[in-house]
């Protein structure tokens, strides 16, 4: 366990960032290289698992309902002192894990067919993404797991050993990617299915060498099956934080399958451009998101400490920061859009499509960077349902009058990334908004453990308190 309760804020940041930023770019590049080998089956194929992918960010909703539970609650009870509460918080977690788990798998076997049915463009991408899902869905499901323990460890200020295990998963995914896809080796190409079961086996590999960890190093929190039996006060706190951050991701959700919805008149290109430089953007925001996600269980272990200044710290510096590196990606996607789309696609109107997107939507960047930091604040502070509301504010200034445009005679794809700029801005604005006025609410009588109480004589408000 590592205690952020003291040292410096912007030491711990960098101490955090780098390997939550390996992490999260090896899961983006094995998503690239499936992409990549996908290539070669067509557009039609990478349309499919472009579309596909994007059932992930429901599963994503779920899994944020629990690793921003957990997060939170953990890192408060670290702040405290009090490990009994963090090690209740992380098996009754490990509890939903596998009840989530379950309800993915069952999801993916039933919906697959009808979810691609309803955004697809034509019968070859629906019947590619139905495939990808299918095979895919294991590794949805056993990523609950993987989610409960990093997050236990984010929590406690240790992140490396997680990013090595999902290294080393995501290595094994590259590996069997060529072998499944187009039969390098054996003779035996399964196509979009072997996209998904590289996926599948990658994570359970992973899940295997978490478990390992856990098992034999970890010493903070730990398995006790014990407490595996189900205590509803306990899900209760874990879905009052974890809730609102997971309908974060269904609004992403949302937002995603509405721009599939009205590109799926321009044809698979426009889509299969869409898939590829959405993964994109996603990879060269993730120095900024990884920041973002180290300041999280700072803010965490200072607010359950009682140290507010410490916790506003936390912010300002966090949102410089991310603000630095979103300046920097920006740059890059203005002036080389080409290089980053070098080797996905060599279909003109896919090229042509994902390189506006990333000239246009690059524009959001900073915007972004502070939508991450503020998420993460919010999260740190227990309190995730502004980050619901602020995502709420987002689809709806953009996807109703996406839909509307769509109907217009001369509706173009440009006009879709211009309406997703302005939503952004707007999320980002009310997210700042709601940030200060939640810092004024829960920081203002805040006191660090370690500084001595006021006189007597002298009347103060008692501090505000997480709840048991």
């Amino acid at each position: 366990m590592k205690d952020l309760t003291r040292g410096s804020i912007v030491s711990h940041i960098l101490a955090m960032a780098p390997p939550i930023v390996v992490g999260m770019i090896t899961i983006m590049v094995c998503q690239l290289v499936d992409l990549y080998f996908v290539f070669g089956l067509g557009e039609a194929a990478v349309a499919g698992v472009a579309a596909a992918g994007n059932a992930g960010f429901l599963v994503n909703a779920l899994m944020q309902v629990l690793g921003v539970g957990a997060v939170a609650l953990i890192a408060h009870a670290v702040g405290r002192k009090d490990r009994g509460d963090a090690n209740l918080v992380f098996n009754q977690s490990v509890t939903l894990a596998v009840l989530f788990g379950l309800l993915t798998m069952i999801a993916g076997l039933v919906l697959s067919r009808p979810y691609m049915r309803a955004i697809a463009a034509d019968e070859a991408t629906i019947e590619a993404g139905t495939t990808y899902l299918l095979w895919f869905t294991p590794a949805l499901a056993l990523q609950f797991a993987s989610q409960v323990m990093a997050s236990a460890l984010r929590a406690t200020g240790i992140v490396r050993p997680s990013m090595l295990v999902q290294a080393l998963s995501v290595v094994i995914n590259i590996a069997l990617a060529p072998v499944l896809i187009l039969g390098w080796g054996t003779g035996h190409a399964l196509g979009v299915a072997g996209a998904g079961l590289a996926s599948s086996i990658g994570v359970f590999v992973g899940v295997l060498m978490l478990l390992a960890y856990f098992l034999k190093l970890e010493r903070y929190v730990g398995f006790q099956p014990a407490q595996w039996r189900p205590q509803l006060r306990q899900w209760k706190r874990i879905l009052n934080v974890g809730l609102p951050a997971g309908g974060e991701f269904v609004m992403i959700f949302i937002f995603m399958a509405v721009v599939y919805y009205v590109l799926r008149d321009f044809g698979p290109a426009a889509q299969a451009g869409f898939g590829i430089g959405t993964r994109l953007i996603g990879l060269i925001q993730m120095p900024a998101l990884a920041v973002a996600l180290a300041a999280g269980p700072i803010a965490g272990q200072n607010f359950g400490a009682g140290d507010g200044a410490r916790v506003r710290e936390t912010f300002v510096k966090a949102a410089l920061m991310a603000t630095v590196v979103m300046i920097a990606f920006t740059l890059l996607a203005q002036l080389a859009p080409g290089l980053l789309l070098a080797g996905f696609s060599n279909d003109p109107e896919t090229t042509a499509v994902a390189s506006q997107f990333l000239r246009l939507i690059s524009l959001n960047m900073v915007a972004q960077g502070f939508i991450f930091t503020c998420s993460s604040m919010f999260q740190g502070l227990g309190n995730t349902k502004p980050v619901l509301w602020s995502s709420a504010v987002r689809v709806f200034t953009y996807a109703l009058p996406a839909i509307w445009l769509s109907t217009w005679p001369g509706f173009r794809i440009e006009q879709v990334w211009y309406l997703s700029i302005v939503a952004t801005t707007l999320q980002a604005a009310m997210s700042l908004w709601l940030l200060r006025r939640e810092f004024g609410k829960r920081l203002g009588r805040l006191r660090p453990k370690d500084v001595p109480a006021p006189p007597a004589s002298e009347p103060t408000a008692p501090p505000i308190r997480e709840p048991a």
